[in-house]
């Protein structure tokens, strides 16, 4: 596995070691808790699994002309490796109530699967190719998106952290 998805798999591995499910329905008021957050980055990984399947099967990458504004938040993001918080999540990848048990099941397998699919595309269009848009950043190629998932994954690793570690109202 590339070097960026094993880090992602190795941090939210890390981040969610012994909790218990009532740790994991914890959170500061107002604040997605530790299920929500698993969850919601189980949906980020399904919903490019479901991009790069498109991708394949069309035979053409799917990406657009990037705005200046995609450029910028590109740059930070995976250049710099910089989250700014406070972000609202795109529809598609706000938690629905998946049970933390599931997610916990399913979430590295769909990590495996983003690998395969990232790397069948840069096989098929080329490394530097931008494959498919990121709802937020545009356009990337399968390295930027390994690069943006490891990134998300380490800022969302961290609030998991500090609810493990801060006392919540439940």
């Amino acid at each position: 596995m590339d070097s960026d998805l094993a880090r992602l798999r190795q941090e939210l591995e890390a981040a969610i070691a012994g909790l218990t499910e009532i740790s994991m329905a914890q959170a500061p008021k107002g604040k997605w808790n530790s299920a929500q957050i698993l969850e919601h980055l189980f949906l980020t990984y399904k919903n490019t699994n479901r991009g790069l399947a498109k991708c394949l099967e069309k035979g053409t990458p799917l990406a657009t002309a990037a705005t200046l504004k995609q450029r910028v938040g590109t740059l930070l993001v995976v250049n710099l490796g910089y989250m700014p918080g406070g972000a609202k999540a795109p529809e598609r990848a706000v938690p629905r109530g998946m049970p933390s048990e599931e997610v916990r099941e399913t979430i590295f397998a769909e990590i495996q699967r983003m690998e395969s699919g990232l790397n069948d595309c840069e096989r098929r269009f080329g490394a530097g190719t931008k494959i498919m848009d990121h709802p937020i950043l545009g356009p990337l190629t399968a390295n930027q998106w390994r690069k943006f998932h490891w990134v998300h994954g380490r800022h969302h690793a961290r609030q998991i952290r500090e609810r493990r570690n801060a006392p919540t109202n439940g």
